[in-house]
C-alpha cells in the first residue's frame, strides 16, 4: 500500500525516505539536533496544521478553538511545572524569535543589550552584529577569559558596569561549560538591569537536574523546544509573572501572527516526556557521554576548548593539529559522523571556514550508545583527522560507522525505553 505522500508526490516522499536513512544511518553530533519520539511527530503531523488560532487562549480572533485553547493552556502548565516557572509563552515560532520577543518585553530599541560574543560561543541573536537583535539595539560583547576558555564573572561585571545595559543575557550555542546563574543574576542587579537567560541548549540537562537551572535567578528565560529537550523545532519564552503582559504583548502582535498549532501539541508532548524519571537518567548519561568522549580526544591530541566539558558539548580547537574545521566536518560527514565547523575564542580564520569543530551527544544518547561507544567514535574521529586525503580510509570508517548504528537503531518510544 502506497502512503497518501508516496501518492501524491513520489518526489518529496523520496527525499525524506532518504534523509531518514541518512539519519539512522550516521552518528549525529551536532549538538542542537536530536531524535523526537514518534508520539511528538505524529502531534507534528496531526490535524492542528489546519488550524488558525491568533492570540491567546480566550482570546482569539478566530472562531473554533474548543481544543487549541486546551492544548496551548496544557502546553504551558507542562513547561512551567518542568522549570518551576511563574509564567510561560509557547508561541515563539523558533529560540531565535523568543530571544527577539523578549528583548522587545523588557527594552526600547536603540537600549543597550549585553550577551556572549559569537565567536566566544554566543549565539547570533544575543546582539552580534548581522543580526537583527544587533541592529535594533546598541549590543555590548562579552567574551570568554583567553586563557582558561571559561566565563571570567568578574571582567563580564566590570564590563557590565562600564556599559550598564539594560538586558544582560546568559547563555551560549558552543560554551563546554557549566554556567553560574547565580553570578550573573548579581551582576544585572548590580547594574540595574534585567536579566535574561537563553537556556536552548541546556533545557532538556536542567529539566533532566544536571544543569543549574536559570529559573530562580533570570527575569525572563528563552529556549528552544528540540535540542537537549528533545521536542520539535520551536520555542518558549519563561518569566516571572509581573513579565507576563509584557512578553505575551512582544509575541503578539509584536511579533508574529498565527501560533502552530500542531508544534505547540508536540511541545505539550514532548514536555509530558521530560517529566517523566528515564529523562533525568538520559540527560545524566548525555553528560557522561561527552565527558568521555571528550576524555578520549584529549588523549589523542586534540585541544579542547576550556579542556573538557560539563554538559553535552565539545568544542575542538584544531590549530594544533594543523586542521580547518570545515574539511575536517565534510570528511568525517563523508565517514557518517554528522557535526558542524565552529569559530572558537580569538579564532582568525573565517567563519566559514573556522579552526573549530562543535560536536554533541544529545542524539547518540537518544539512541542508546554510551560510554563504550564514546571511545570508538573518539578514534574515529581521530582517524579520519589524520587521512583527510585518502578516501579508502574514510570509506571503511563510514562502514564501520554504519554497522554501529545497525546496532543501536533510532528508538520509537523514549519514555518506555530501558534506561
Amino acid at each position: 500500500m502506497c502512503s497518501a505522500l508516496e501518492q501524491t508526490d513520489p518526489q518529496v516522499y523520496e527525499l525524506i525516505k532518504g534523509e531518514e536513512a541518512r539519519q539512522a544511518g550516521s552518528i549525529r553530533l551536532i549538538p542542537s539536533e536530536n531524535y523526537v519520539s514518534k508520539a511528538v511527530m505524529e502531534a507534528t503531523g496531526s490535524c492542528l496544521t489546519n488550524k488558525y488560532a491568533e492570540g491567546y487562549p480566550t482570546k482569539r480572533y478566530y472562531e473554533g478553538q474548543q481544543f487549541t485553547d486546551q492544548i496551548e493552556l496544557l502546553a504551558c502548565r507542562r513547561v512551567m511545572e518542568l522549570f518551576g516557572a511563574e509564567g510561560a509563552n509557547v508561541q515563539p515560532h523558533s529560540g531565535s524569535e523568543a530571544n527577539l520577543a523578549a528583548y522587545g518585553a523588557l527594552a526600547e530599541p536603540g537600549e543597550t543589550i549585553m550577551g556572549l560574543a559569537l565567536p566566544h560561543g554566543g549565539h547570533l541573536t544575543h546582539g552580534w552584529k548581522v543580526s537583527y537583535t544587533g541592529k535594533f539595539f546598541k549590543s555590548v560583547q562579552y567574551e570568554l577569559d583567553p586563557s582558561t576558555g571559561r566565563l571570567d564573572y568578574d571582567r563580564i561585571e566590570k564590563l557590565a558596569r562600564e556599559h550598564r545595559p539594560k538586558i544582560l543575557i546568559s547563555g551560549s550555542s558552543a560554551y563546554p561549560r557549566e554556567i553560574d546563574f547565580a553570578q550573573f543574576d548579581r551582576i544585572a542587579k548590580g547594574v540595574g538591569a534585567y536579566h535574561l537567560c537563553d537556556m536552548a541548549h541546556i533545557a532538556g540537562l536542567v529539566a533532566g537536574g544536571v544543569h543549574m537551572s536559570p529559573i530562580p535567578y533570570a527575569d525572563v528565560v528563552t529556549t528552544t523546544t528540540h535540542k537537549t529537550l528533545r521536542g520539535p523545532r520551536g520555542g518558549v519564552i519563561l518569566f516571572k509573572q509581573q513579565y507576563a503582559s509584557a512578553v505575551n504583548k512582544s509575541v503578539f502582535p509584536g511579533l508574529q501572527g498565527g501560533p502552530h498549532m500542531h508544534t505547540i501539541s508536540a511541545i505539550a508532548v514532548a514536555l509530558k516526556e521530560a517529566s517523566m524519571p528515564s529523562f533525568k537518567t538520559y540527560a545524566q548519561q548525555i553528560v557522561k557521554n561527552a565527558r568521555r568522549l571528550a576524555e578520549r580526544l584529549m588523549e589523542y591530541g586534540f585541544n579542547l576548548v576550556s579542556g573538557g566539558t560539563d554538559n553535552h558539548l565539545i568544542l575542538i580547537e584544531l590549530r594544533n593539529k594543523k586542521l580547518a574545521g570545515k574539511p575536517l566536518a565534510k570528511a568525517l560527514d563523508r565517514a557518517h559522523i554528522e557535526c558542524n565547523y565552529n569559530s572558537v575564542p580569538g579564532d582568525t580564520a573565517p567563519p566559514f571556514n573556522p579552526s573549530g569543530l562543535r560536536l554533541g551527544t544529545p542524539a547518540t544518547t537518544t539512541r542508546g550508545m554510551k560510554e563504550e561507544q564514546m571511545d570508538q567514535v573518539a578514534l574515529w574521529i581521530r582517524t579520519v583527522a589524520e587521512n583527510l586525503d585518502n578516501e579508502s580510509v574514510i570509506e571503511q570508517v563510514g562502514r564501520q560507522v554504519q554497522d554501529l548504528c545497525r546496532q543501536f537503531p533510532v528508538p520509537e518510544i523514549f519514555a518506555e525505553r530501558p534506561a
